[in-house]
C-alpha cells in the first residue's frame, strides 16, 4: 500500500493545480472573436478601424469579420500579412467612409513615395470589402493612392474607390483580384499595377482628359486587368481618354462586353511614348457597345478578339493558379 508523505501530497496538489491553470490558458487563448464592431460613436468594440484590425488573432483558422457602423473614418489603415482572412463589412459606401489625404509630395520618401500614400493598404490573403469608400482626398496634386492592394484572393463588393491619380494600385505578381459592383474613378493611371484582376459589373469614372489604366504585368501571365460588363463614364468636358498604356513591357488589359461613353479616344490606347512596347503588350477590346467602342480608328497593335478568344476571359480562366517562376539563386563562392 502506497502512503504519501505531506510533503508529497502538497507536490502532487500543485502540480495538478498547474496543470489545469495551463490547460485553462491554453483554451482560453485559442478562443477568439470572429467578429468585431467599430463605431465612431463608442458602441461597438472599438471606435477606430485600425485599433480593431491590430486586436484580431494574427493567422486565425475561422474567417473574422471587422463590422463597421456608418461614419467618416480618417486613419490610414493597413491589413498586414497576418491579418488574412479578414473582411471589412461597412453598413453601405455611402455613408461607410475611410479617407486620408497622403500624396507623393506630402509623403517626400524620395522616388517611390506613391507606395505610401494609400489610404487602405491590403497584404492579407483572403481579404474581402464590402459597402465601403476607400478615399483619398488629397486632390489634384499628383500621385495619391486611395486603396493598395497587395494580397492574393482579394475580393471587393459594392464598394467605391475615390480619388485622382493612382486611385487604385492592384498590385502583386502573383495576386488575383476580384471587384464586383464597384465605383472606381480618378485622373492618371488611376488602375495601376501588375495583379491579375477581374472587374465586374464596374463604373469606371474619368475625372480628366488622360489615362484610365496603366497595368504591368508581369511577362507570362495569361491575364492582366479583364474589365467584363463594365460602364465606362467621364465628368463633363472630359473628352480624350485613354482606355490605357503600359506601365511595363507586358502590359495586359482587357474591356469586354463593355459600354463606353464618347469621352474615349478613337485610337483607344496608347504607347507610352515606347513603341518597342506595341510589340509586347497585349490590349484586347470584344462586344463593347456605346459611343466610344467603335474600333474603326483603334491603333494596329491592339486586339480586337473573336468571340472563341472572348470565352476564354471568364472567372475560372482569369483566376487559374499560377506557375510560380524559378528562383535565381546566386552561388556563394568558397574561400
Amino acid at each position: 500500500m502506497l502512503i504519501m508523505t505531506g510533503l508529497e501530497l502538497k507536490n502532487n496538489t500543485m502540480r495538478l493545480l498547474i496543470t489545469c491553470l495551463f490547460l485553462w490558458h491554453l483554451a482560453a487563448f485559442a478562443q477568439y472573436k470572429t467578429e468585431i464592431y467599430v463605431a465612431k460613436d463608442g458602441s461597438g468594440d472599438f471606435t477606430s478601424i485600425q485599433e480593431a484590425i491590430d486586436n484580431t488573432k494574427s493567422f486565425p483558422d475561422k474567417p473574422i469579420t471587422i463590422f463597421i457602423k456608418a461614419g467618416v473614418y480618417q486613419e490610414k489603415v493597413k491589413v498586414h500579412a497576418w491579418n488574412n482572412n479578414l473582411t471589412l463589412k461597412g453598413e453601405n459606401p455611402e455613408n461607410t467612409i475611410i479617407r486620408w489625404d497622403d500624396h507623393f509630395k506630402k509623403i517626400n520618401r524620395a522616388r517611390n513615395s506613391t507606395f505610401h500614400t494609400y489610404t487602405l493598404l491590403v497584404q492579407g490573403d483572403n481579404f474581402r470589402a464590402e459597402n465601403l469608400t476607400i478615399e483619398n482626398f488629397a486632390g489634384e496634386v499628383g500621385q495619391a493612392v486611395a486603396l493598395s492592394v497587395e494580397a492574393d484572393r482579394a475580393v471587393f463588393v459594392n464598394c467605391r474607390m475615390l480619388g485622382n491619380q493612382d486611385t487604385l494600385y492592384a498590385d502583386g505578381a502573383n495576386s488575383r483580384q476580384y471587384y464586383e459592383d464597384c465605383y472606381i474613378e480618378g485622373t492618371t493611371d488611376f488602375i495601376f499595377g501588375a495583379a491579375t484582376a477581374l472587374f465586374k459589373n464596374c463604373v469606371i469614372h474619368s475625372k480628366s482628359n488622360s489615362f484610365i489604366t496603366a497595368a504591368s504585368t508581369p511577362e507570362g501571365r495569361n491575364f492582366g486587368f479583364v474589365f467584363l460588363d463594365c460602364e465606362l463614364t467621364a465628368a463633363p468636358g472630359v473628352d480624350k481618354v485613354y482606355l490605357g498604356r503600359p506601365w511595363r513591357d507586358f502590359a495586359k488589359t482587357a474591356f469586354i462586353n463593355c459600354e463606353m461613353g464618347p469621352h474615349i479616344r478613337p485610337e483607344g490606347w496608347d504607347n507610352w511614348s515606347s513603341p518597342e512596347r506595341e510589340k509586347t503588350t497585349l490590349y484586347a477590346e470584344f462586344g463593347n457597345t456605346g459611343p466610344g467602342a467603335s474600333n474603326e480608328k483603334r491603333v494596329p497593335w491592339s486586339h480586337q478578339l473573336s468571340k472563341k478568344q472572348a470565352k476564354k476571359y471568364n472567372m475560372d480562366k482569369i483566376f487559374e493558379p499560377f506557375l510560380l517562376p524559378s528562383m535565381n539563386l546566386i552561388p556563394v563562392e568558397n574561400d
